[in-house]
């Protein structure tokens, strides 16, 4: 395999990777930020409304990427 090649492979492995991260992380995110928001304002709501909004923010960035993917390819 050629050096050019095997740079594309990592970086594709790369690219990848990130992507399985980016889902859990966004809604573990947006989670945490709900959370800490109803113990600071004293609600039990803003951690179900962070987390819906973490998913959907995730799911958005992993459509991105992905048709970021499929245009370079």
């Amino acid at each position: 395999m050629s050096n050019d090649k095997q740079n594309d492979a990592f970086a594709a492995l790369g690219r990848y990777m990130g992507m399985a991260f980016l889902l859990p992380t966004t809604t573990f995110v947006g989670y945490g930020i709900g959370y800490l928001l109803d113990k600071g304002l004293g609600t039990h709501f803003c951690k179900v409304v962070f987390l819906i909004l973490g998913i959907a923010g995730g799911f958005v960035e992993l459509i991105r990427e992905l048709q970021k993917t499929t245009r370079d390819s």
